[in-house]
């Protein structure tokens, strides 16, 4: 019971919205962000994480996205929401400018405890997604991944799908990262990611 109270979010302000690192909030409190390939579900699983249908703002269009929002929970920690990587209906010049923000803000915001990456578990493991969770763990950043839309798919094709992706990751990986499958329709996977945060944020908490 005392676990249960201790993951729940009591409260979620909008801080600000920064188009680049040097913009972000003062790095004073422990850091999660959120990031995944455009339209899988980031939004919607923000949104379910804190209990406030429209914290983070669902857009129709995928990619729209381009400025990293933080988000203050608890008064004990930051959750930042990350551009998206990969495709993206906007300009070529905005598109190129997402892998250097992102690039930026992962190497150098100095309070990042874990980066959720979100990962479609409709669809059998993609490059991008390969290549970033590498590219991560190449330097060491600490992160976990999220299968998102799970009730989407029968439970044959997830476990499928899943499979393949810890097959993929065992190529370069000895020890797989934490995998948390998530609905927001079902409210499955919530618990798990607050519980996964309250276990890296509760040492500096006072309350």
């Amino acid at each position: 019971m005392h676990m249960l109270q201790k993951t729940q979010v009591r409260s979620a302000v909008f801080v600000k919205s920064s188009p680049d690192v040097s913009g972000c909030p003062e790095g004073n409190l422990p850091e999660f962000a959120f990031i995944g390939r455009s339209n899988v579900g980031k939004s919607s699983l923000i949104n379910m994480l804190t209990g406030r249908k429209g914290l983070a703002r669902i857009s129709s269009t995928p990619g729209k996205t381009r400025l990293i929002n933080h988000f203050l929970i608890n008064d004990a920690w930051f959750l930042a929401d990350l551009p998206g990587y990969g495709y993206a209906r906007v300009s070529k010049k905005s598109r190129s400018m997402f892998p250097g923000l992102i690039r930026e803000y992962v190497m150098t915001r100095q309070n990042l405890m874990c980066l959720f990456v979100l990962v479609d578990s409709r669809l059998e493991p993609q490059k991008n997604d390969l290549d970033f969770i590498n590219w991560l763990g190449e330097n060491r950043v600490p992160f976990a991944i999220v299968l998102t839309k799970t009730d989407k798919i029968n439970h044959r094709v997830r476990h499928q799908n899943r499979r393949l992706l810890e097959e993929k990751l065992s190529l370069a990986w000895e020890a797989l990262p934490a995998i948390i499958e998530s609905s927001t329709v079902k409210k499955t996977g919530k618990e798990e990611i607050l519980s996964f945060i309250n276990h890296l944020v509760r040492p500096t908490e006072n309350t």
